[in-house]
C-alpha cells in the first residue's frame, strides 16, 4: 500500500508530506483546491507522460517520491530482483525527478530505472480510477488475473501455466530435432557426392606440390634444355670454358710454389673449385639428359591441375588442403551416423500434454461456474451505482486447441449500460463516468483478492448525484 508521498516544487506546490494509514482516506476539497495535483504527481512516479510545464514556477525541477509497503505485496520481490533494483525488503520507494527543460531521471529504490520499468512497478502498486486515469482492468491479461484471484484459482493458474511452458519446451525439442533430422539427411546427402569427387580425385598430401613443380619443367623443357646446353658449353666444352681456363691458371702457378710456399694455399683453393666446377658440369650433364620434350605427359599434368583447381573453388579450400578436406568431411559423415532417439521426445511430450489439458481443462471448469457468479455479484453493485439498466459479463472465449499459458481460454469482461444493447468489452465503453463506476463496482467486489493494494478513486461519482454520489 501507498505510505508516503512526497512533493517537491510540482506544479503549484512547494513542499508536502503526506502520510497514509491502511484503510480508507478521503481527500475533500472546492474545485482548484489541488486535489488532482496530488493524483498528477503520484501518477509522475507511476511512469506517466509528463514535461517542464509541471515543474513550478521559478524552480529548477520537481521531485516526487512514492513509498510503498510490499512486505504482503507476492511477486514483486522476484520482479525488483530480475532487474536489479532490489532495496528494502519490505518498502519500494519510486522517485522522479523532472528539469524545467523537460528532462526526466527516474528511480526505484535508489538505482536509476527507465520509465517503462516505472510503468510496471507502477501496474502492481497502485490503481488509478477516474476519467483520465490508467486502470489496468482495461488489460484482458489482469481481467483474467481479477477472475482467478477472485475464484481462488491462482495457484491453480500457475501450475497451469508451469505445465504448458514445460510442454512447450518439450515440443520445440522435438520440431528441433525433426528439423535437424531433416537437415541431416541432406547433409548426408551432400556429403555423399562430396566424399564420391574427393575420392574420386584422390589427391594424396604432398601431391599438389609436385604436380606443380612437374608442370613447371614439362611447360618449360625447351628453355631448360636451351640453357643447361649454354650452362655446360660454358663450364666445359667450349673454347674458352671455364674449366680449361682454371687448368691452365693452375699448371702456371704451380711450378711458383717452389719459389714460394705461400701460394699453396691460394692453389689448394683453386684446385677445389676446379673440382666443384667438374661436379656442377657433370650434374648439368645428367639433368639434360633427363630433360624431355614430352606434350602428351604435359598435357596429363595440366588436366590434374585442372581438377584439383576446380575442386579446391567447388570446396572453398587451398588446392594443398584437399586431403584434409577429405578426412574432415569423413568424420563429419560418421558423426552424422549417431541420432537422436526421437521416440523418447514425443514420449514425454505426449506426458506433458496429458498433464496440461488435465491442468487446464480443471481450470476451465472452475472459471466458468467463478464468471458466472462474478458477472451476478457485478450486476448487483452496478443496480447500487444508478446502472439498473446495464449488463455485466465475463466472456471465456476459447483458445483450444493449443490453449496457452493461461489456460483453454481468454477472460474478458463485457458490459452494457443500455437495456437492449449487447455488451461489449469494458476497453470500449466511452463514458468516463461510466467507466468509472463499473470498475469501482469489479473491484469492490474482487478488493479482498486484487492483486494491486493501492486503488485510488478520482471523480468517480462525475455525473451523477444524489443518493448514489
Amino acid at each position: 500500500m501507498l505510505l508516503h508521498l512526497s512533493i517537491r516544487d510540482f506544479a503549484i506546490v512547494d513542499r508536502l508530506e503526506l502520510e497514509f494509514r491502511p484503510g480508507f482516506t478521503a481527500l475533500t476539497g472546492e474545485t482548484g483546491a489541488g486535489k488532482s495535483i496530488l493524483i498528477d504527481a503520484l501518477s509522475m512516479t507511476l511512469g506517466d507522460r509528463t514535461g517542464g510545464e509541471q515543474v513550478r514556477s521559478g524552480a529548477e525541477r520537481a521531485d516526487v517520491t512514492a513509498e510503498f509497503a510490499i512486505d504482503s505485496l507476492p511477486g514483486i520481490g522476484d520482479w525488483l530482483h530480475e532487474h536489479a533494483l532490489e532495496g528494502d525488503p519490505n518498502r519500494l520507494l519510486l522517485r522522479r525527478v523532472v528539469d524545467a527543460n523537460g528532462r526526466s531521471r527516474a528511480f526505484i529504490n535508489g538505482h536509476s530505472a527507465t520509465i517503462n520499468q516505472m510503468r510496471e512497478a507502477g501496474d502492481r502498486l497502485v490503481d488509478i480510477h477516474g476519467q483520465h486515469a490508467h486502470q489496468s482492468l482495461l488489460r484482458p491479461e489482469a481481467q483474467r488475473m481479477v477472475l482467478d484471484a477472485h475464484a481462488g484459482l491462482a495457484s491453480l493458474a500457475q501450475e497451469t501455466g508451469s505445465a504448458h511452458r514445460e510442454l512447450q519446451r518439450l515440443r520445440r525439442a522435438r520440431l528441433d530435432h525433426e528439423n535437424n533430422a531433416a537437415a541431416r539427411d541432406a547433409e548426408r546427402e551432400q556429403l555423399g557426392w562430396q566424399l564420391e569427387e574427393l575420392s574420386r580425385l584422390a589427391l594424396a598430401p604432398g601431391e599438389w606440390e609436385t604436380i606443380q613443380s612437374e608442370h613447371g619443367r614439362l611447360a618449360h623443357a625447351a628453355t631448360l634444355m636451351e640453357g643447361v646446353r649454354d650452362a655446360i658449353d660454358s663450364l666445359s666444352e667450349s673454347e674458352n670454358a671455364a674449366l680449361g681456363s682454371l687448368s691452365g691458371v693452375l699448371s702456371r702457378l704451380r711450378p711458383l710454389t717452389e719459389f714460394d710456399g705461400l701460394l699453396r694455399d691460394t692453389i689448394a683453393v683453386l684446385e677445389s673449385g676446379e673440382a666443384q666446377l667438374r661436379e656442377a658440369a657433370y650434374a648439368l650433364r645428367h639433368y639434360a639428359d633427363r630433360i624431355e620434350l614430352d606434350p602428351k605427359r604435359l598435357h596429363e599434368v595440366e588436366q590434374r591441375l585442372e581438377a584439383v583447381h576446380n575442386a579446391a573453388r567447388k570446396f572453398r579450400a587451398r588446392p594443398e588442403a584437399l586431403p584434409e578436406v577429405l578426412a574432415s568431411l569423413r568424420v563429419r559423415l560418421k558423426d552424422l551416423e549417431m541420432t537422436a532417439d526421437l521416440e523418447a521426445l514425443a514420449l514425454q511430450e505426449q506426458a506433458a500434454r496429458s498433464r496440461y489439458d488435465g491442468l487446464a481443462t480443471r481450470l476451465s471448469a472452475e472459471r466458468n461456474k467463478a464468471a458466472t457468479k462474478l458477472g451476478r455479484e457485478v450486476n448487483a453493485a452496478m443496480k447500487e451505482l444508478a446502472m439498473s439498466g446495464g449488463r455485466f459479463e465475463v466472456e471465456l472465449r476459447s483458445l483450444l486447441p493449443d490453449g496457452s499459458a493461461a489456460g483453454n481460454e481468454q477472460a474478458e469482461f463485457l458490459v452494457t449500460t443500455n437495456p437492449g444493447t449487447e455488451p461489449r468489452p469494458l476497453a470500449k465503453v466511452v463514458s468516463g463516468g461510466e467507466l468509472s463506476r463499473i470498475s469501482l463496482a469489479i473491484q469492490v467486489i474482487t478488493s479482498r483478492a486484487a492483486a494491486v493494494p493501492t486503488l485510488i478513486f478520482d471523480e468517480v461519482d462525475a455525473g451523477i448525484g444524489g443518493a448514489v454520489a
